[in-house]
């Protein structure tokens, strides 16, 4: 079977075709080694704008600079307009999306953790903070109040080293990033801060805003536009006080039908954003990546997002989000449990058990550690139980009887006439009885 395919390098027209005989997916380029297939599709691959219009659908915004933006639908993945999406640019704080696909899931909205003072460090210069103290508790849904809404590196920080360090969670994002066929993503920190060779695209931005609102928690934390944070504790009451913080996503509770997703700024980045909003039964995301100035990232973004509603069923798509390739078992370990969810009570202290090798065998052999300590309290004392009580009785009565025989002793001692008072007798060493 003959596969064509078209390769376009940077701004230029010029094509590439070639005839290619077998079953692959990508045609050669410079050098013996095919480049990897375009995901989502060749003409997200392509430069410059990509959209398919119909009869009656509506022109784009015409007053779009972003260096990249892209409009899908999050439900069925259909990519509706785009331009290079597949651009690498720096991502700023929308990698904390990214992020938050990878840690959320292993921690409890309401596990504590005491903040220790190497949890705080490496952050870099100027970076945006929630305001994290060390030496205090936190729950964990606070600290991700802390990231989405703050942008808080020192949130993320800490949720980093909770995770194992953050080289160990950078690794886990890169990881992530690759079962989301990411391929235009290279992590280098957790938070999105400036550093060399860190950088996405709007592509992959909007396949990390579509698997983390499959997340109650994710949604629930990203749609949130203020909450109450733990503050430091007053040296003069004891008490701790807390403090308000605001999403900074300026569209949310503007934008109608917006969820959220994330927002970002950094000098080298720019400004980049990415939503996602509800309408007509319609779910669509937005990225836009550095425009000419940070306050139109949100105008374009509201632009596109009009666009796409008024498009949806009018326009071809011209690409598909990618699959998540996770395997389920993974996808699914250890959730953690939605923010609106109370903390459970304390568990039960179990009741104590005898030494193993005290159990009496009929009950310890083949009773998992849960259910002896319950059999334990409901079969009453056993057997080694009465042993000791014994033991205890017997050396009791011993003791007493020595007791009196000491005492009739010094009473007889006390009634023979012209006996000198003797030295006292060292209990242990009483002398020979009379």
């Amino acid at each position: 079977m003959q596969i064509i395919r078209r390769i376009v390098h940077g701004s230029s027209a010029a094509a590439l075709v070639l005839l290619v005989t077998g079953p692959v997916t990508a045609s050669a380029a410079t050098g013996d080694a095919p480049p990897p297939a375009v995901v989502g599709g060749d003409r997200l691959g392509a430069a410059g704008v990509q959209v398919a219009p119909g009869p009656g659908a509506p022109p784009l915004p015409g007053s779009l600079t972003g260096k990249s933006w892209m409009v899908a639908d999050a439900t069925s993945g259909e990519v509706l307009a785009a331009f290079n999406a597949h651009a690498q640019l720096p991502p700023a704080s929308t990698l904390k999306m990214l992020f938050a696909d990878t840690v959320l899931p292993r921690f409890k909205a309401d596990e504590v953790h005491r903040v220790t003072w190497a949890e705080l460090q490496g952050m870099g210069a100027g970076s945006s903070l929630v305001g994290i103290k060390e030496d205090l508790d936190y729950k964990v849904e606070d600290l991700w109040r802390g990231v989405f809404l703050s942008s808080g590196n020192d949130a993320v920080h800490v949720l980093a080293h909770m995770n194992g360090g953050v080289a160990k969670t950078v690794a886990d994002m890169q990881a992530r990033a690759d079962q989301l066929q990411a391929r235009d993503t290279h992590v280098v920190t957790p938070d999105g801060y400036d550093m060399d060779g860190q950088v996405t695209s709007a592509y992959d931005l909007t396949l990390f805003a579509r698997a983390g609102l499959r997340m109650p928690e994710f949604r629930g934390y990203c749609a949130t536009r203020s909450a109450q944070f733990p503050g430091a504790v007053d040296k003069k009451t004891g008490q701790r006080g807390s403090f308000g913080i605001a999403n900074t996503d300026r569209l949310l509770g503007k934008y109608p039908g917006l969820i959220g997703v994330k927002n970002g700024y950094t000098t080298n980045a720019g400004a980049t954003y990415t939503g996602a909003a509800e309408r007509d039964g319609h779910t669509l995301l937005v990225t836009v990546m550095h425009p000419t100035s940070s306050p139109k990232v949100y105008d374009e973004a509201a632009s596109l997002l009009d666009w796409g509603f008024a498009a949806v069923g009018k326009v071809t798509a011209v690409g598909v989000l990618a699959d998540d390739q996770a395997p389920p078992a993974e996808a699914t370990e250890a959730p953690a449990r939605p923010v609106t969810d109370a903390p459970s009570a304390p568990p039960a202290a179990e009741p104590p058990t005898a030494p193993p090798a005290q159990q009496p065998p009929d009950r310890a052999a083949a009773r998992p550690d849960a259910v002896q300590a319950g059999h334990a309290a409901a079969d009453g004392p056993g057997a080694a139980t009465w042993s000791a009580v014994g033991l205890c009785a017997a050396v009791a009565a011993a003791g007493l009887l020595r007791l009196r025989a000491l005492r009739l002793r010094a009473l007889r001692d006390a009634r023979l006439p012209g006996r000198p008072p003797g030295p006292p007798r060292h209990p242990r060493n009483p002398g020979p009885r009379r």
